[in-house]
């Protein structure tokens, strides 16, 4: 059995790595952009510390600012017309998952034009072409949208998400400047950062985890576990590590996929339209103590990673409940909820999120085997405990 691991042609990391757009835009011949972001990063400037170089070295570009927190379809293909009137080569994607993973989908559809009802893009579509070439910038510690060769776009009319995996459609060069994360807002911090945590717990555990991504996975808790709360306070070194910390959790896990916490979160986010690192924070918790049995040593490295000491004495169903314990405790101090009900769910709803969290494509590589019945369990253990 061979295992496969696909990564951008290039990234950029630390403070002012986004300059490194100019000469990256103008060697591989690049002509005009199609800048991909929302009204929100326009508003606040962001995207002007991009536009800004690319105004003093006279390079045209457009944008498309509609991008929406969890994007429909009804906005990717939006994204897609934006395209071809720009007469654009190539997208720069500027934002967290929301404009990445539209990017990625405006991309893949112009040069696989047989897909533009989006909807047949979900799971792993046979696209034959590579995607329209993309810088991503991120601008979140969380994503690592800039990494992966997924992408999550929500069905409205059908109230679901549903999950692409693609490699067409990597980002060609990823940036990672911890200054352009630099304005996010204390709960958007903590919301990214728990989202990035839970990718790097999962894809630690997941059934396709080896060497490779475990060696990336767990080095990542430990750099998201000491700089969490300190990007939450805006600390420069705090931020500087999370964008590192989640970068390198994406490397991982967009090459052995996830597991059920991201497949129980999706359709929080499609039926309520819950910040997805929201409800991955909320539900990580609740899904390790579900997977504890069948983790073998695992969480005792995730508990020496977090931080927790004596864990080589501890007996296995101590070490397993100090990883969950450490993981909590985390979440609490940077402000996140800890019940489903905090956010919003509706009991009368778990049932149907159970259905679609069984269908959701991260379920499968859960550590555990699940069913609808162990699932809705999860589900209402996290609603009111």
């Amino acid at each position: 059995m061979s295992n496969r691991f696909i990564l951008n042609e290039t990234s950029y990391h630390g403070a002012g790595a986004v300059k490194e757009l100019i000469p990256e835009a103008v060697n591989r011949g690049f002509r005009k952009a199609l800048i991909v972001t929302d009204a929100d990063l326009v508003k606040f400037g962001v995207v002007k510390k991009v536009t800004d170089l690319l105004d003093e070295h006279q390079m045209p570009y457009a944008i498309f600012d509609k991008v929406k927190a969890n994007p429909s379809v009804s906005v990717v293909q939006s994204g897609v017309e934006a395209f071809k009137q720009a007469g654009a080569d190539y997208l720069i994607a500027i934002g967290g998952g929301s404009p990445q993973d539209t990017a990625k989908a405006i991309g893949i559809i112009i040069n696989n034009p047989e897909f533009s009802d989006v909807v047949s893009l979900e799971g792993t579509a046979p696209t034959k072409n590579k995607a329209v070439p993309m810088i991503a910038i991120a601008t979140t510690a969380g994503t690592a949208a800039e990494t992966t060769i997924n992408y999550v776009i929500t069905d409205e009319k059908k109230r679901r998400k549903f999950v692409c995996v693609d490699p067409h459609d990597i980002p060609v060069v990823a940036i990672v400047d911890p200054d352009m994360m630099s304005s996010m807002p204390k709960g958007l911090t903590a919301a990214t950062g728990m989202d990035a945590l839970t990718h790097a717990i999962e894809g630690y555990t997941t059934k396709a985890a080896w060497e490779l991504s475990d060696a990336l996975n767990l080095k990542a808790i430990e750099i998201i576990s000491r700089s969490l709360r300190k990007a939450v306070q805006n600390d420069p070194k705090g931020r500087e590590d999370m964008a590192l910390g989640q970068y390198m959790t994406g490397m991982a896990f967009s090459n052995v996929g996830l597991g059920v916490v991201h497949g129980m979160a999706h359709p929080l986010s499609a039926f309520y339209d819950t910040p997805h690192g929201v409800a991955n924070a909320v539900l990580l918790p609740y899904v390790m103590s579900f997977n504890a049995p069948y983790t073998g040593d695992k969480f005792r490295d995730i508990a020496k990673a977090m931080g927790v000491k004596g864990t080589d004495e501890m007996t296995q169903t101590e070490y397993r409940q100090a990883a969950v314990d450490a993981v909590r405790q985390l979440s609490k101090d940077v402000g996140i909820p800890q019940t489903l009900k905090e956010i919003g769910v509706k009991e009368e709803d778990l049932d149907a999120l159970a259905d679609a969290a069984m269908a959701d494509v991260c379920t499968g590589g859960n550590p555990r085997e699940c069913s609808k019945e162990l699932v809705l369990e999860v589900y209402k253990t996290a609603y009111s405990k």
